[in-house]
């Protein structure tokens, strides 16, 4: 049998695997930024493209503001609101939101570049803070056999009794999806004037 390699040399694939959600909460929000210039460079809107746009653009940011007002993060298992429907609202409220963005920008490498995002930032995000719910919360295992990780189902499930709380939208500032996503459409304005003259 061959000796093991020293502790200093051996694989650690499944550490640095372990670690990769932690990297990619903290570079999520600097990507982010990193994109929106990368989307206004790319962008070829027309007056069409901008108003069907943000007509699906804005039932993410209602659907992410409604999760803000209820999620009371680290603290409860949150099944109210749109918690009662899909486990993961804040994260299908930005994916509504993005499909917007890139409707309204008409560019295919926009659309694979969001979908890149979404699959190597996103989902192990998704997938360590359910993780994290597993382990502090007893009923989690219950709430998602019953509420689909993503994709909404249709009659809702959990605790009808809590009410949308403002505190809880401005606490979290969820006021800024609104505000960035309205700079947004206003740069692709902008720029739409632009090309057009």
């Amino acid at each position: 049998m061959h000796s093991p390699l020293p502790e200093d040399q051996e694989p650690k694939p499944k550490i640095r695997a372990a670690r990769w959600p932690s990297i990619a909460r903290r570079i999520r929000v600097p990507l982010s930024f990193a994109l929106a210039v990368f989307y206004c460079w790319l962008s070829r809107p027309t007056a069409k493209s901008i108003v069907f746009g943000a007509l699906v653009a804005i039932p993410g940011l209602l659907i992410r503001a409604l999760a803000s007002g209820h999620v009371q993060k680290n603290e409860q298992l949150t099944t109210s609101g749109p918690y009662a429907y899909t486990r993961n609202p804040l994260y299908l409220g930005s994916m509504i939101l993005a499909g917007g963005f890139a409707i309204a920008a008409r560019s295919w490498v926009i659309v694979v570049a969001m979908s890149i995002i979404f699959i190597a930032i996103y989902l192990p995000v998704i997938l360590s803070e359910e993780a994290f719910l597993r382990r502090n919360f007893a009923g989690f295992d219950e709430y998602a056999s019953r509420v689909p990780r993503l994709l909404p189902r249709i009659s809702a499930v959990g605790n009808h009794e809590v009410r949308f709380s403002w505190d809880l939208y401005r606490k979290h500032r969820e006021y800024n999806a609104i505000l960035g996503a309205v700079v947004m459409f206003a740069a692709l304005a902008s720029k739409l004037l632009l090309l057009s003259k």
